[in-house]
């Protein structure tokens, strides 16, 4: 209601020379327009949306590409998955990738990191998944995964960390680990704060993304900036996000997802490591900044040109 009843006003009265949203207001009482799209979830995982939001959603991303002077997408992935849904000027699309914040995510003391996230229940070396559990995060591919290694994995746990979107997902989640007979080795940690999920980067021997589809995959890029080896899928925008810095797998296959955790445990871990600080290193949320920046720029220049 905001976006197009109160929004329009506002702009007026504060003279806003640009406006960077997710919908364009049906009106737009700003000189230019700049859509910020994070994902296109309405269309690629519609059960990880409410059916309202996903509605909404639908029915305003192609009118507000129609209205934009500019679109800010984060990965070659999402590019094109925008093309596909959307009738939008390819000349409108601006790709800056996201990045991550290096003064909370670095590499710290590995045993006082085990010894904090043991309060946790984690008290074994471990592999570390992190998300919010939607199906599409594909926790359970990885629970099937756990279950086919489990023998070459040496009495290590399976921490889970993230907040349980989807509750029926997760009591799937649940019933799947007993069925599996690995619930003893896999603790559900739950959602904590971002400043906590350090601590579980920087003491596991692993960390596992197998995610089915990602516009960019941010917890990607946390754990190399932590220096954790990183497993990943090899489909949507995550090998883009990796950049040769991770091992990948099939993430519809838990066999190939078993294999990834198994190479990325086995000896050569640190050569890993290092390629992983290597590719966080590449991204800088003040280089983000820059060229979101510029995007305003050039946008406000074009509208002021065209008066």
């Amino acid at each position: 209601m905001s976006e197009h009843a109160y929004s329009p006003l506002r702009l007026r009265l504060s003279k806003i020379d640009v406006l960077n949203t997710l919908m364009a207001p049906v009106i737009n009482a700003s000189p230019s327009l700049v859509i910020h799209l994070k994902t296109m979830h309405a269309f690629t995982e519609p059960e990880s949306v409410s059916p309202l939001a996903r509605a909404y959603r639908r029915m305003n991303y192609p009118r507000s590409a129609r209205a934009a002077d500019a679109i800010i997408i984060n990965s070659v992935s999402l590019r094109s998955e925008v093309q596909r849904y959307l009738d939008v000027d390819t000349g409108k699309l601006k790709l800056i990738y996201e990045a991550v914040d290096h003064s909370l995510f670095k590499p710290g003391d590995r045993d006082a990191a085990k010894t904090h996230v043991a309060s946790y229940g984690v008290t074994k070396p471990f592999v570390l998944f992190v998300s919010s559990l939607w199906p599409y995060k594909n926790c359970d591919g990885l629970l099937r995964a756990w279950a086919l290694a489990q023998s070459e994995l040496d009495g290590r746990q399976l921490a889970v960390v993230g907040a349980g979107r989807d509750e029926k997902y997760v009591d799937r989640l649940h019933a799947l680990a007993a069925e599996l007979g690995i619930t003893a080795d896999v603790v559900f940690v739950g959602g904590v704060p971002l400043a906590e999920t350090v601590h579980f980067y920087q003491a596991a021997d692993v960390f596992v993304y197998p995610s089915l589809n990602e516009t960019f995959g941010l917890p990607i890029l946390e754990a190399m900036a932590c220096g954790c080896p990183v497993v990943t899928s090899d489909t949507s925008a995550m090998p883009e996000t990796a950049g040769g810095a991770a091992v990948l797998c099939d993430p519809k296959d838990p066999a190939s997802i078993a294999r990834a955790i198994v190479t990325a445990i086995a000896p050569g871990q640190d050569q890993l490591r290092s390629a992983g600080l290597r590719r966080a290193g590449e991204f800088s949320w003040g280089a983000t900044a820059a060229a979101t920046l510029d995007v305003y720029r050039e946008a406000s220049e074009r509208k002021r040109r065209a008066r």
